[in-house]
């Protein structure tokens, strides 16, 4: 199996990118405006941890927007290397995306909630570089488009790892008490992790360290 990579999200300042990338993370995780949940940063901060990360660290800008071209804009101020689209957008909006921004990476999200997610993903990873499996409920009147500190049912993330041709990063309420789990029950691509590796809403990099370990040992 090859090595699983390693996503470090809800990065809130420059101090914290330095102790993720230390530990190795892969990539960073930059929350943008969100109807809820924790973590969200200024675009300006945004785009001054994108600036900051060195390659080969890819940075994430986790935007909610959903038309294309509001997208490209967002995308336009904080220049991450990547967009992960935390609600549902449409294929024709996809589409655009890769046409407006050909050189940047698409990871759209499928909140995994029951057997329709499957065949979500399935679509989306028609159009997208990769997917990202979290556990929010956009159905709700205030949309949970992530960090939720939730699990959601890796045996439906497996179905989704075997179902697409992309990779597939797995979030949801991961710690280093899971994470060996995790990557046995899902098979994932990627780690996505948040809540997890924070005490009192601040990085940690002892837990953080403890999810390396844990990560390596699987």
């Amino acid at each position: 199996m090859q090595r699983v990579r390693v996503k470090v999200c809800c990065i809130a300042s420059v101090e914290e990118a330095a102790t993720a990338i230390r530990a190795g993370a892969d990539a960073l995780g930059l929350v943008a405006e969100m109807p809820s949940g924790p973590g969200t940063i200024h675009d300006d901060l945004i785009a001054e941890i994108a600036r900051y990360a060195p390659p080969p660290v890819a940075t994430f800008l986790l935007t909610a927007r959903t038309d294309a071209h509001a997208i490209a804009a967002h995308h336009e101020h904080c220049r991450t290397s990547v967009l992960q689209l935390v609600d549902f957008v449409e294929p024709a909006d996809h589409r655009r995306l890769r046409h407006l921004l050909p050189e940047t990476r698409l990871v759209q999200v499928i909140h995994v909630t029951d057997t329709d997610s499957v065949e979500e993903a399935r679509a989306a990873a028609e159009h997208c570089h990769a997917i990202l499996l979290d556990s929010g409920n956009a159905s709700l009147p205030i949309k949970e488009l992530g960090g939720t500190g939730r699990t959601h049912d890796w045996a439906l993330s497996r179905q989704i790892v075997d179902a697409v041709g992309v990779p597939v990063f797995l979030a949801g309420g991961l710690s280093p008490e899971n994470a060996a789990d995790a990557i046995a029950a899902a098979r994932p691509y990627a780690l996505d992790l948040c809540s997890g590796v924070r005490t009192n809403g601040r990085l940690d990099a002892t837990k953080l360290a403890a999810f390396f370990r844990a990560v390596r040992d699987a």
